[in-house]
């Protein structure tokens, strides 16, 4: 098992035009290899962010002409890095799939998994998103197996759901993804609070790259990207601009902090 790695996650402000999107991903992409950056992590709706929602059913492509997947299939490959698509939509149906997916150095992916909680909120300041008129939920948890351990896919609404964090630790995660695209009010009130939570209570390093800045039709997204360490230190953060912050993993420490608190092992029935 590799216990050192660099993990990168990437934040961007994606717009409506999916070729431009992933034009300016695959950029930092390449940057954050450059900067010797093993496992890369981009955010949620990274192929495309569009505000009514509704419009996403007119552009999303289905999986198998989706250009991200060839794309990001043929870098993991061509720079030797684990690549995590935070998120894509994909057409599956009448509805869409918002899916993450974790490619591998050989350019297969080797997990994907379809957003299980999705966002249907009223925030005080008026906004107001119904993921479920578009999306339909994932029902299935996914961890891809390392070199550097199990991974954990999440996406970003998913952070307010502590049990699925501690089912993917308990299944062997020690490192768990939230790509997201959070909103203002919500990033500023509680995304480094559920984060450094979710990374305390599984004792994992939790990777979590977001979307920044204003969107189609005024949609605003909080950044702040961050890699939270085991004990709920905050090894990497970046602030409101795109780019890119990186911090170096000691694998070691997930079984570490898991020693010292146990408390994945300590399930009680109620």
């Amino acid at each position: 098992m590799t216990d050192k790695i660099r993990a990168a996650c990437i934040q961007m402000t994606s717009g409506p035009d999916i070729a431009a999107n992933l034009e300016t991903v695959e950029l930092y992409i390449r940057q954050a290899a450059q900067q010797g950056a093993s496992f890369i992590a981009t955010p949620e709706n990274t192929d495309q962010i569009r505000h009514p929602a509704a419009e996403k059913l007119k552009t999303a492509p289905p999986p198998e002409t989706h250009p991200g997947i060839p794309l990001f299939s043929d870098l993991a490959k061509e720079l030797n890095v684990w690549l995590l698509a935070g998120s894509f939509a994909v057409k599956t149906g009448a509805k869409l799939a918002n899916r993450s997916m974790l490619f591998s150095p050989d350019g297969k992916i080797a997990a994907q998994y379809d957003k299980i909680h999705l966002f249907d909120i009223d925030l005080p300041n008026g906004e107001q998103y119904r993921e479920s008129d578009v999306i339909q939920s994932g029902d299935e948890t996914a961890i891809a197996q390392t070199p550097f351990g199990g991974v954990g896919l999440t996406v970003c609404y998913d952070v307010r759901f502590a049990y699925l964090f501690r089912k993917l630790a308990q299944a062997g995660a020690n490192i768990i993804t939230v790509p997201s695209a959070f909103t203002v009010p919500t990033g500023r009130a509680h995304w480094e609070i559920l984060l450094r939570a979710r990374a305390i209570e599984t004792g994992s390093f939790i990777v979590a790259p977001g979307q920044t800045g204003e969107h189609e039709n005024g949609r605003k997204t909080w950044g702040h990207s961050m890699i939270v360490g085991p004990w709920g230190e905050v090894l990497a953060e970046a602030g409101r601009e795109p780019g890119i912050i990186m911090a170096d993993l000691n694998m070691k420490d997930v079984p570490k902090v898991r020693g010292l608190i146990p408390a994945l092992r300590h399930d009680r029935p109620i």
